[in-house]
Protein backbone atom coordinates (compact mmCIF):
# COMPACT_ATOMS: atom_id res chain seq x y z
CA UNK A 1 0.00 0.00 0.00
CA UNK A 2 1.43 3.35 -1.03
CA UNK A 3 2.04 5.71 1.86
CA UNK A 4 -0.24 8.73 1.85
CA UNK A 5 1.32 11.98 0.70
CA UNK A 6 0.11 15.54 0.64
CA UNK A 7 1.58 15.94 -2.85
CA UNK A 8 -1.07 15.63 -5.53
CA UNK A 9 -1.16 15.48 -9.30
CA UNK A 10 -2.15 19.15 -9.22
CA UNK A 11 1.25 19.87 -7.70
CA UNK A 12 2.86 18.11 -10.65
CA UNK A 13 0.72 20.11 -13.06
CA UNK A 14 1.84 23.31 -11.33
CA UNK A 15 5.44 22.17 -11.74
CA UNK A 16 4.78 21.41 -15.41
CA UNK A 17 3.39 24.92 -15.88
CA UNK A 18 6.62 26.22 -14.34
CA UNK A 19 8.82 24.16 -16.66
CA UNK A 20 6.83 24.86 -19.83
CA UNK A 21 7.34 28.62 -19.33
CA UNK A 22 11.05 28.18 -20.13
CA UNK A 23 11.72 28.19 -23.87
CA UNK A 24 14.28 25.41 -23.99
CA UNK A 25 14.17 24.82 -27.74
CA UNK A 26 17.44 23.06 -28.53
CA UNK A 27 18.90 26.13 -30.25
CA UNK A 28 18.45 28.11 -27.02
CA UNK A 29 20.19 27.89 -23.65
CA UNK A 30 18.52 25.74 -20.99
CA UNK A 31 20.36 27.40 -18.10
CA UNK A 32 17.35 29.36 -16.83
CA UNK A 33 15.42 26.13 -16.34
CA UNK A 34 18.41 24.31 -14.85
CA UNK A 35 19.11 27.17 -12.44
CA UNK A 36 15.46 27.18 -11.37
CA UNK A 37 15.44 23.42 -10.76
CA UNK A 38 18.75 23.58 -8.90
CA UNK A 39 17.39 26.33 -6.65
CA UNK A 40 14.17 24.39 -6.06
CA UNK A 41 16.08 21.27 -5.06
CA UNK A 42 18.47 23.32 -2.95
CA UNK A 43 15.57 24.68 -0.92
CA UNK A 44 14.70 21.06 -0.12
CA UNK A 45 18.25 20.36 1.00
CA UNK A 46 19.02 18.34 -2.12
CA UNK A 47 22.42 18.99 -3.68
CA UNK A 48 22.92 18.81 -7.42
CA UNK A 49 25.88 18.86 -9.78
CA UNK A 50 26.06 20.31 -13.28
CA UNK A 51 27.97 19.36 -16.40
CA UNK A 52 28.14 22.04 -19.10
CA UNK A 53 28.64 22.13 -22.82
CA UNK A 54 31.75 23.77 -24.30
CA UNK A 55 30.07 27.18 -24.51
CA UNK A 56 28.86 27.15 -20.92
CA UNK A 57 25.38 28.06 -22.13
CA UNK A 58 23.82 24.65 -21.55
CA UNK A 59 23.98 22.19 -18.69
CA UNK A 60 22.94 18.79 -17.44
CA UNK A 61 21.79 18.38 -13.86
CA UNK A 62 22.34 15.38 -11.59
CA UNK A 63 20.83 15.17 -8.13
CA UNK A 64 20.58 12.36 -5.59
CA UNK A 65 17.98 11.82 -2.88
CA UNK A 66 18.93 9.13 -0.40
CA UNK A 67 22.25 7.49 0.49
CA UNK A 68 25.13 8.73 -1.65
CA UNK A 69 27.47 5.80 -1.43
CA UNK A 70 25.43 3.28 -3.42
CA UNK A 71 23.95 3.10 -6.88
CA UNK A 72 20.26 3.82 -7.22
CA UNK A 73 17.47 4.31 -9.72
CA UNK A 74 17.72 7.19 -12.18
CA UNK A 75 14.76 9.23 -13.42
CA UNK A 76 16.10 10.59 -16.68
CA UNK A 77 14.61 13.30 -18.86
CA UNK A 78 15.77 15.82 -21.43
CA UNK A 79 15.01 19.48 -20.88
CA UNK A 80 15.15 20.61 -24.50
CA UNK A 81 12.16 20.73 -26.82
CA UNK A 82 11.71 20.94 -30.58
CA UNK A 83 10.91 24.26 -32.31
CA UNK A 84 7.41 25.60 -32.77
CA UNK A 85 8.42 27.52 -35.91
CA UNK A 86 5.98 27.04 -38.77
CA UNK A 87 3.50 25.10 -36.64
CA UNK A 88 -0.10 26.21 -36.32
CA UNK A 89 -0.57 26.54 -32.56
CA UNK A 90 -3.95 27.71 -31.31
CA UNK A 91 -2.45 29.03 -28.07
CA UNK A 92 0.85 30.17 -26.58
CA UNK A 93 3.08 27.05 -26.71
CA UNK A 94 5.07 28.17 -23.67
CA UNK A 95 2.10 28.65 -21.38
CA UNK A 96 0.32 25.60 -20.00
CA UNK A 97 -3.32 25.39 -21.04
CA UNK A 98 -5.73 22.88 -19.48
CA UNK A 99 -8.85 21.83 -21.40
CA UNK A 100 -10.95 18.68 -21.70
CA UNK A 101 -8.66 16.58 -19.56
CA UNK A 102 -5.57 17.59 -21.50
CA UNK A 103 -2.56 19.76 -20.72
CA UNK A 104 -1.36 21.66 -23.77
CA UNK A 105 2.07 23.19 -24.27
CA UNK A 106 5.40 22.55 -25.93
CA UNK A 107 7.13 19.73 -24.07
CA UNK A 108 4.11 18.51 -22.11
CA UNK A 109 4.46 15.03 -23.56
CA UNK A 110 8.07 15.20 -24.72
CA UNK A 111 9.07 15.26 -21.96
CA UNK A 112 8.61 17.87 -19.29
CA UNK A 113 5.56 16.02 -17.97
CA UNK A 114 7.75 13.22 -16.64
CA UNK A 115 10.30 15.67 -15.25
CA UNK A 116 7.57 17.68 -13.52
CA UNK A 117 6.15 14.57 -11.86
CA UNK A 118 9.52 13.58 -10.47
CA UNK A 119 10.40 17.06 -9.24
CA UNK A 120 6.99 17.58 -7.63
CA UNK A 121 7.55 14.41 -5.62
CA UNK A 122 11.07 15.35 -4.57
CA UNK A 123 9.84 16.60 -1.15
CA UNK A 124 8.20 13.20 -0.58
CA UNK A 125 11.40 11.40 -1.59
CA UNK A 126 13.33 13.64 0.79
CA UNK A 127 10.84 12.95 3.60
CA UNK A 128 11.27 9.19 3.32
CA UNK A 129 14.29 7.34 4.64
CA UNK A 130 15.27 5.84 1.29
CA UNK A 131 17.52 2.80 1.32
CA UNK A 132 17.97 2.93 -2.44
CA UNK A 133 18.70 6.44 -3.73
CA UNK A 134 16.63 8.04 -6.45
CA UNK A 135 18.55 10.22 -8.88
CA UNK A 136 17.43 12.96 -11.23
CA UNK A 137 19.28 13.18 -14.55
CA UNK A 138 18.19 16.19 -16.62
CA UNK A 139 19.98 16.67 -19.93
CA UNK A 140 20.29 19.15 -22.77
CA UNK A 141 20.27 18.70 -26.57
CA UNK A 142 18.57 15.31 -26.70
CA UNK A 143 16.47 16.42 -29.66
CA UNK A 144 19.54 17.14 -31.78
CA UNK A 145 21.38 13.86 -31.26
CA UNK A 146 21.41 13.05 -27.53
CA UNK A 147 24.46 15.27 -27.19
CA UNK A 148 24.23 16.56 -23.63
CA UNK A 149 23.66 13.34 -21.71
CA UNK A 150 27.01 11.97 -22.86
CA UNK A 151 28.82 14.40 -20.56
CA UNK A 152 26.47 13.58 -17.68
CA UNK A 153 27.02 9.84 -18.10
CA UNK A 154 30.80 10.35 -18.29
CA UNK A 155 30.70 12.29 -15.01
CA UNK A 156 28.62 9.60 -13.31
CA UNK A 157 30.82 6.74 -14.53
CA UNK A 158 34.04 8.47 -13.51
CA UNK A 159 32.98 10.00 -10.21
CA UNK A 160 29.87 8.35 -8.75
CA UNK A 161 28.56 4.88 -7.84
CA UNK A 162 27.12 3.24 -10.92
CA UNK A 163 23.30 3.30 -10.78
CA UNK A 164 21.37 0.04 -10.74
CA UNK A 165 18.86 1.14 -13.36
CA UNK A 166 17.67 4.14 -15.34
CA UNK A 167 14.10 4.99 -16.33
CA UNK A 168 14.09 7.24 -19.38
CA UNK A 169 10.70 8.93 -19.17
CA UNK A 170 9.92 9.40 -22.85
CA UNK A 171 6.19 9.23 -23.62
CA UNK A 172 5.25 5.53 -23.89
CA UNK A 173 1.65 5.74 -22.64
CA UNK A 174 2.94 4.10 -19.45
CA UNK A 175 3.97 0.95 -21.29
CA UNK A 176 7.37 -0.66 -20.82
CA UNK A 177 9.71 -0.19 -23.78
CA UNK A 178 12.82 -2.33 -23.60
CA UNK A 179 14.44 -1.57 -26.95
CA UNK A 180 14.90 1.21 -29.45
CA UNK A 181 16.68 1.62 -32.75
CA UNK A 182 20.07 3.26 -32.95
CA UNK A 183 20.90 5.97 -35.46
CA UNK A 184 23.65 7.46 -37.55
CA UNK A 185 23.63 10.82 -39.31
CA UNK A 186 25.72 11.98 -42.23
CA UNK A 187 26.54 15.03 -44.30
CA UNK A 188 27.56 14.22 -47.86
CA UNK A 189 29.11 17.13 -49.77
CA UNK A 190 29.46 16.81 -53.54
CA UNK A 191 31.96 19.16 -55.17
CA UNK A 192 31.52 19.68 -58.90
CA UNK A 193 32.95 22.04 -61.48
CA UNK A 194 30.91 25.18 -62.25
CA UNK A 195 30.27 26.57 -65.70
CA UNK A 196 27.63 27.94 -68.01
CA UNK A 197 24.58 25.71 -68.23
CA UNK A 198 24.78 25.79 -72.03
CA UNK A 199 28.05 23.86 -71.84
CA UNK A 200 27.43 20.99 -69.41
CA UNK A 201 30.25 18.97 -70.98
CA UNK A 202 32.76 21.50 -69.63
CA UNK A 203 31.62 21.18 -66.02
CA UNK A 204 30.60 18.60 -63.42
CA UNK A 205 27.06 18.95 -62.07
CA UNK A 206 27.12 18.47 -58.31
CA UNK A 207 23.33 18.25 -58.03
CA UNK A 208 23.07 15.53 -60.67
CA UNK A 209 25.76 13.56 -58.84
CA UNK A 210 23.90 14.15 -55.59
CA UNK A 211 20.71 12.94 -57.23
CA UNK A 212 22.37 9.65 -58.07
CA UNK A 213 23.37 9.26 -54.42
CA UNK A 214 19.81 10.00 -53.32
CA UNK A 215 18.45 7.42 -55.75
CA UNK A 216 20.89 4.83 -54.42
CA UNK A 217 19.81 5.54 -50.84
CA UNK A 218 16.26 4.76 -51.96
CA UNK A 219 17.49 1.49 -53.48
CA UNK A 220 19.18 0.58 -50.19
CA UNK A 221 15.93 1.35 -48.37
CA UNK A 222 14.00 -0.91 -50.74
CA UNK A 223 16.42 -3.78 -50.14
CA UNK A 224 16.20 -3.37 -46.37
CA UNK A 225 12.41 -3.27 -46.49
CA UNK A 226 12.17 -6.38 -48.66
CA UNK A 227 14.49 -8.30 -46.30
CA UNK A 228 12.51 -7.34 -43.18
CA UNK A 229 11.49 -9.92 -40.61
CA UNK A 230 7.71 -9.52 -40.18
CA UNK A 231 8.01 -10.97 -36.67
CA UNK A 232 10.18 -8.09 -35.50
CA UNK A 233 8.96 -6.03 -32.54
CA UNK A 234 9.92 -2.83 -34.35
CA UNK A 235 7.58 -0.74 -36.49
CA UNK A 236 8.66 -0.62 -39.23
CA UNK A 237 10.55 -3.93 -38.89
CA UNK A 238 13.65 -2.84 -40.80
CA UNK A 239 16.41 -0.25 -40.74
CA UNK A 240 15.13 2.95 -42.31
CA UNK A 241 16.93 5.62 -44.31
CA UNK A 242 16.42 9.28 -43.46
CA UNK A 243 16.87 11.72 -46.34
CA UNK A 244 15.78 15.04 -44.95
CA UNK A 245 17.72 17.91 -46.48
CA UNK A 246 19.42 18.69 -49.78
CA UNK A 247 20.92 21.98 -50.83
CA UNK A 248 22.84 23.09 -53.87
CA UNK A 249 23.20 25.41 -56.81
CA UNK A 250 23.23 29.18 -57.20
CA UNK A 251 21.21 29.87 -60.35
CA UNK A 252 19.31 28.05 -63.05
CA UNK A 253 21.90 28.86 -65.73
CA UNK A 254 25.00 27.87 -63.74
CA UNK A 255 26.31 24.32 -63.45
CA UNK A 256 26.11 23.74 -59.67
CA UNK A 257 29.46 23.48 -57.98
CA UNK A 258 28.18 22.14 -54.65
CA UNK A 259 25.43 19.88 -53.38
CA UNK A 260 25.00 18.96 -49.72
CA UNK A 261 22.86 16.00 -48.67
CA UNK A 262 21.94 15.33 -45.05
CA UNK A 263 20.86 11.76 -44.50
CA UNK A 264 20.90 9.08 -41.87
CA UNK A 265 19.72 5.68 -40.69
CA UNK A 266 17.44 4.37 -37.92
CA UNK A 267 19.13 1.05 -37.31
CA UNK A 268 17.74 -2.21 -36.00
CA UNK A 269 19.90 -3.54 -33.15
CA UNK A 270 20.34 -6.74 -35.18
CA UNK A 271 21.58 -5.00 -38.35
CA UNK A 272 25.19 -4.27 -39.27
CA UNK A 273 25.30 -0.48 -39.51
CA UNK A 274 28.91 -0.53 -40.70
CA UNK A 275 27.95 -2.77 -43.62
CA UNK A 276 25.06 -0.52 -44.66
CA UNK A 277 27.23 2.59 -44.41
CA UNK A 278 29.99 0.81 -46.30
CA UNK A 279 27.61 -0.06 -49.13
CA UNK A 280 26.77 3.61 -49.61
CA UNK A 281 30.40 4.70 -49.43
CA UNK A 282 31.40 2.03 -51.97
CA UNK A 283 28.72 3.17 -54.42
CA UNK A 284 29.93 6.76 -54.12
CA UNK A 285 33.57 5.76 -54.56
CA UNK A 286 32.97 3.46 -57.53
CA UNK A 287 30.00 4.99 -59.35
CA UNK A 288 29.85 8.70 -58.53
CA UNK A 289 33.32 10.06 -57.83
CA UNK A 290 35.02 8.68 -60.99
CA UNK A 291 32.66 10.70 -63.22
CA UNK A 292 33.37 13.86 -61.27
CA UNK A 293 37.12 13.36 -61.21
CA UNK A 294 37.14 12.64 -64.94
CA UNK A 295 36.35 16.34 -65.31
CA UNK A 296 38.74 17.59 -62.61
CA UNK A 297 40.79 16.13 -59.80
CA UNK A 298 39.39 18.86 -57.53
CA UNK A 299 35.89 17.44 -57.86
CA UNK A 300 34.68 14.69 -55.57
CA UNK A 301 32.49 13.60 -52.70
CA UNK A 302 33.08 13.72 -48.96
CA UNK A 303 30.78 11.93 -46.51
CA UNK A 304 31.08 12.91 -42.86
CA UNK A 305 29.38 11.02 -40.07
CA UNK A 306 27.98 13.76 -37.84
CA UNK A 307 26.44 11.71 -35.05
CA UNK A 308 26.00 8.15 -33.88
CA UNK A 309 23.54 6.90 -31.27
CA UNK A 310 23.60 3.31 -30.02
CA UNK A 311 20.37 1.31 -29.80
CA UNK A 312 18.81 0.15 -26.57
CA UNK A 313 19.30 -3.59 -26.80
CA UNK A 314 16.23 -5.47 -25.53
CA UNK A 315 16.97 -7.36 -22.32
CA UNK A 316 13.98 -8.67 -20.42
CA UNK A 317 16.27 -9.86 -17.61
CA UNK A 318 17.88 -6.47 -16.94
CA UNK A 319 17.44 -4.94 -13.46
CA UNK A 320 15.67 -1.96 -15.06
CA UNK A 321 13.04 -4.00 -16.83
CA UNK A 322 12.58 -6.38 -13.91
CA UNK A 323 12.01 -3.43 -11.58
CA UNK A 324 9.41 -1.91 -13.91
CA UNK A 325 7.60 -5.22 -14.25
CA UNK A 326 7.57 -5.62 -10.48
CA UNK A 327 6.20 -2.14 -9.83
CA UNK A 328 3.66 -2.00 -12.66
CA UNK A 329 2.48 -5.60 -12.93
CA UNK A 330 3.09 -5.44 -16.68
CA UNK A 331 4.56 -8.63 -18.07
CA UNK A 332 5.46 -7.52 -21.57
CA UNK A 333 7.76 -4.92 -23.10
CA UNK A 334 7.96 -3.52 -26.59
CA UNK A 335 10.36 -1.72 -28.89
CA UNK A 336 10.25 1.64 -30.65
CA UNK A 337 11.85 3.06 -33.77
CA UNK A 338 12.78 6.46 -32.40
CA UNK A 339 16.06 7.09 -30.62
CA UNK A 340 16.49 7.79 -26.90
CA UNK A 341 19.25 8.30 -24.36
CA UNK A 342 18.65 4.82 -22.95
CA UNK A 343 21.16 3.15 -25.25
CA UNK A 344 23.92 5.48 -24.07
CA UNK A 345 23.20 4.58 -20.45
CA UNK A 346 23.17 0.89 -21.37
CA UNK A 347 26.46 1.25 -23.24
CA UNK A 348 27.97 2.73 -20.07
CA UNK A 349 26.88 -0.28 -18.01
CA UNK A 350 23.66 1.24 -16.60
CA UNK A 351 20.63 -0.92 -17.53
CA UNK A 352 17.85 1.18 -19.02
CA UNK A 353 14.19 1.07 -19.86
CA UNK A 354 11.91 3.64 -21.52
CA UNK A 355 8.74 4.35 -19.59
CA UNK A 356 6.75 7.52 -19.21
CA UNK A 357 3.43 9.36 -19.46
CA UNK A 358 1.91 10.69 -22.65
CA UNK A 359 1.82 9.54 -26.25
CA UNK A 360 4.70 9.74 -28.71
CA UNK A 361 2.05 10.65 -31.28
CA UNK A 362 1.82 14.06 -29.59
CA UNK A 363 5.55 14.68 -29.58
CA UNK A 364 6.72 17.47 -31.90
CA UNK A 365 3.13 18.32 -32.89
CA UNK A 366 1.34 21.69 -32.77
CA UNK A 367 -0.89 21.99 -29.70
CA UNK A 368 1.13 19.19 -28.11
CA UNK A 369 -0.61 17.76 -25.06
CA UNK A 370 -0.51 15.16 -22.33
CA UNK A 371 -3.65 13.65 -20.80
CA UNK A 372 -4.19 14.40 -17.13
CA UNK A 373 -4.97 10.70 -16.71
CA UNK A 374 -1.45 9.89 -17.86
CA UNK A 375 -0.03 12.28 -15.28
CA UNK A 376 -2.14 10.54 -12.64
CA UNK A 377 -0.89 7.10 -13.69
CA UNK A 378 2.73 8.17 -13.57
CA UNK A 379 2.19 9.90 -10.21
CA UNK A 380 0.92 6.59 -8.78
CA UNK A 381 3.85 4.73 -10.31
CA UNK A 382 6.40 7.09 -8.81
CA UNK A 383 4.82 6.67 -5.37
CA UNK A 384 5.26 2.92 -5.76
CA UNK A 385 8.88 3.49 -6.74
CA UNK A 386 9.39 5.62 -3.63
CA UNK A 387 7.84 2.91 -1.47
CA UNK A 388 10.15 0.34 -3.04
CA UNK A 389 13.22 2.55 -2.59
CA UNK A 390 12.32 3.00 1.08
CA UNK A 391 12.41 -0.72 1.79
CA UNK A 392 14.93 -2.17 -0.69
Amino acid sequence: MTNKTAISVDDSIAMLDRLIAFDTTSRESNLALIDDVQAYLGELGIESRLTHDETGKKANLWATIGPSGVGGVVLSGHTDVVPVDGQDWSRDPFKLHRANGRLHGRGTADMKGFIALGLALAPEMKRRNLKTPIHFALSYDEEVGCLGVRGLIKDVVENLPLPRAVIVGEPTSMQIIGGNKGSRNYRTVVTGIPGHSSEPHRGANAIMAGGRICAFLEDVQTDLREAADPKSDFDPPYTTIDLGLIDGGTAGNIIPEFCTIRWGMRILPSDDADAIEGRVRTFIAEEVEPRLKAVSSSAGVETIRTNMLPPLLPDTTSPAEQLLRHLTGLNQSGSVSYGTEAGLFQQAGIPGVIFGPGSIQQAHQPDEFIDVSQMESCHDFLLKLIDWAETN
